[in-house]
């Protein structure tokens, strides 16, 4: 990846040609993978940078984050994601302002979308988090109980269930994450088959600022980047 310019557009426009580039070597259409962009400690300005230059579609991680900004953004015409870990007593904080919440890893985080989103008579299209590298401390449930998680998600009302979504380890080499990958589309592709009523998985959300041609190489759908386009996080 090429050295980030200080400006916003200029990194989103590199992006996009990086983007197309991968997709193409890997024999696919590049308005196939949706660029994602990552707001985590962004400013609402800085976003709305983002949002200026075309980006379409916003990574929230902090339901009180995500509170904090929702009014300042841009929004007409951008979706917003939920990517970070949620926790039940957070459900109602998110459900309505985001069109899907990408870190779903339990029936009972389910449960709640489904109750929330029925209130506000909305439908919350999901995707399933994958602990694809079966680490103790990320979330996300294990590659062999995703069918079943997702068959039972598939029975709640107000929710549907839309793909995949996963964070392979981090290695010094985005290369070594090709294994993980892979065995993600895989995954998605053995439950697709199923022809599960109410999921659809049609989404891939894999490949962050670091890996994300790897990911694109093995089926990604949905690239999620926040470095490459705002540069290194600020925490003050």
């Amino acid at each position: 990846m090429e050295k980030l310019s200080n400006s916003i557009a200029d990194n989103i426009k590199r992006i996009r040609w990086e983007i197309s580039e991968a997709a193409i070597a890997a024999g696919r259409k590049p308005e196939e993978i949706r660029l994602m962009a990552v707001t985590k400690t962004q400013s609402a300005a800085r976003v709305n940078e983002a949002i200026a230059a075309g980006v379409d579609l916003l990574g929230e991680n902090k339901a009180q984050e995500l509170c904090q900004k929702y009014e300042e953004y841009h929004k007409d015409h951008v979706d917003i994601h939920f990517i970070g870990h949620l926790q039940t007593n957070k459900v109602k904080q998110v459900v309505g302002k985001v069109s899907m919440v990408e870190s779903v890893d339990s029936f009972k985080l389910a449960q709640e979308i489904s109750k929330f989103s029925q209130k506000l008579g909305v439908t919350t299209d999901v995707l399933v988090q994958i602990n694809i590298g079966e680490e103790e401390t990320k979330s996300g449930v294990a590659p062999s109980q995703a069918e079943e998680l997702i068959r039972q998600i598939a029975t709640l009302p107000g929710i549907r269930v839309r793909g995949l979504m996963a964070i392979p380890p981090i290695w010094k080499s985005s290369s070594e994450n090709e294994g993980y990958f892979a065995r993600m589309h895989e995954i998605l592709v053995d439950i697709r088959d199923k022809k599960i009523d109410n999921v659809n998985m049609e989404v891939l959300s894999m490949g962050m600022s670091e890996d994300f041609a790897v990911a694109i190489r093995h089926g990604s759908t949905l690239v999620r980047l926040g470095t490459a386009i705002f540069g290194s996080r600020s925490y003050t």
